[in-house]
């Protein structure tokens, strides 16, 4: 187990954890936004990021505080803290990005590890190659190669209470990226980046994303602390969250504010097309459209960063909450429909349900049926696996109706779109209470009809008579011969 990182709630692939941070002294509530500042540039200065919105770590490029003579000079003698008057952790990067950028840097992997270690950074990087996405495998293999040995080689250096990340990459090839989270969680480093995945998120590639961070997940331990590198916008935290991801890194805020861009969870305004404010933040709430627009640059760039934060800030804590409270995938859902790319993540997630239902608590508080999307949750899947475990005898009758009269069969269950058949006696227990709609659309009957294969085919002995209320034709024939099928719809009449 590592000592740094202890989960204390969990829903979906979401966690609430506490990331132990030794060098600062502080213990970081996840998820967590680490805001990033620029060592030359700060919009919200760190110190407010604290008092005002609550940062508990923030981010920031040792490389650039490297490559600038007075900045490097100032954090040696009076350390990173210090210099960003900052009170809670502080992560920092290696120059990656730049060599991503740039195709070249000027530091080693132990200079930069030493250097961050100098000046008093609490989480560290090393050096590691950012392969970007639909690369050719051999590309990708020998890149990721490079990146192994220099985690092994940030392994061997004595960093003292310094916590030292470990990148996972592998580009968009899935096989890479497990075998590259098994690699980094054999190591005994602390933090584990998904990394190059900016590119995909630029390019809305959700469900790209979300392939590369499950591929990720299957390597590491459930003990591995997450950061999704460089995932900045509110709208999509949700999902990485459902999907296992602890940490986010956000220059979004500050960078849209420069180009006059209003951050919503539902996506990006242009400050010129907004008529209204459509948030309570204190920004907002003291602010017009026109009242900001008329601000001069530097005033409207801070005012706009500001409630950028607020935005990011206040969905971490809905994160939280829904997490807290069992209905995370309820958020991912309602996240899902701000855009028909975030909806394509979505689907994504729910392809890896049989790897998220491990990890997915057994009861919660309750379980909302809000779109077809819901016939494929984790919920459904397990309840599904677990029919397999029930005693079923020789003749049974599955209705969506009331119980069998007489004698005609040993034991009436009930049949409940998505999830399928139970015992009546578990009509009380998550997620069997769940609320559905009135109408149950296809993928609801078919998840229900698939239940009952699965009873039917793990109990052939046993006679089974559906009961029904006019499922579709096509739903009916994907059931075994062998059920009979009752029409309950008659019984309205």
């Amino acid at each position: 187990m590592r000592e740094c990182f202890e989960v204390r709630d969990t829903d979906v692939g979401g966690r609430i954890g506490e990331l132990t941070v030794p060098r600062a002294d502080v213990t970081v509530e996840t998820p967590a936004l680490l805001p990033v500042i620029n060592p030359n540039l700060d919009t919200i200065a760190p110190r407010r990021l604290a008092t005002e919105f609550g940062a508990e770590i923030l981010i920031t490029n040792s490389y650039i505080i490297h490559g600038t003579d007075d900045v490097r000079e100032q954090a040696l003698e009076d350390g990173l803290h210090d210099l960003l008057d900052f009170p809670g952790a502080i992560m920092t990067d290696s120059g990656s990005f730049q060599l991503s950028e740039y195709g070249e840097i000027d530091v080693t992997t132990e200079e930069i590890l030493e250097f961050q270690h100098a000046i008093g950074s609490d989480i560290a990087t090393p050096v590691d190659i950012p392969t970007p996405p639909d690369v050719s495998r051999e590309r990708a293999e020998d890149e990721l190669a490079t990146t192994q040995e220099r985690l092994e080689l940030a392994d061997e250096i004595d960093t003292g209470e310094m916590l030292v990340s470990a990148p996972v990459q592998g580009s968009t090839y899935p096989d890479l990226r497990e075998a590259a989270g098994r690699h980094a969680d054999g190591t005994d480093l602390d933090v584990f980046p998904v990394g190059a995945v900016v590119p995909l998120m630029n390019d809305y590639r959700y469900d790209d994303m979300i392939d590369a961070v499950a591929a990720a997940k299957r390597g590491l331990g459930a003990d591995a602390p997450v950061h999704l590198f460089g995932a900045g916008h509110p709208m999509m935290f949700a999902l990485a969250a459902a999907m296992g991801c602890d940490l986010f890194d956000s220059a979004a805020y500050a960078l849209y504010a420069r180009d006059d861009r209003y951050l919503t969870v539902r996506g990006t305004r242009h400050l010129e097309d907004l008529d209204y404010l459509p948030c309570s933040c204190p920004v907002c709430t003291a602010h017009s459209p026109a009242d900001l627009r008329a601000l001069p640059d530097d005033e409207r760039e801070e005012a706009l960063a500001a409630h950028n934060l607020h935005v990011t800030f206040e969905e971490i804590r809905r994160i939280k909450q829904a997490i807290r409270a069992g209905n995370l995938l309820e958020l991912v859902e309602q996240r899902a429909r701000a855009h028909p790319t975030m909806l394509d993540g979505y689907r994504t997630l729910l392809d890896h349900a049989a790897q998220l239902e491990r990890a997915d608590p057994v009861s919660k508080g309750a379980f909302f049926y809000t779109s077809h999307e819901s016939a494929r949750r984790p919920e459904v899947l397990r309840h599904h696996q677990h029919l397999d475990r029930l005693s079923v005898p020789d003749s049974l009758f599955l209705t969506e109706g009331s119980s069998a009269r007489g004698d005609e069969f040993d034991d009436s269950w009930r049949v409940k779109p998505p999830f399928g058949p139970f015992p009546r006696a578990l009509s009380k227990s998550y997620p069997l209470t769940a609320e559905a709609p009135d109408r149950t659309d296809r993928a609801a009957l078919e998840a229900a009809a698939d239940g009952v294969t699965r009873l039917v085919e793990s109990n052939p002995e046993t006679e089974v008579t559906l009961g029904h209320k006019g499922w579709p034709a096509g739903v009916l024939e994907t059931l075994p011969e062998e059920v009979a099928l009752v029409d309950l719809t008659a019984d309205r009449t």
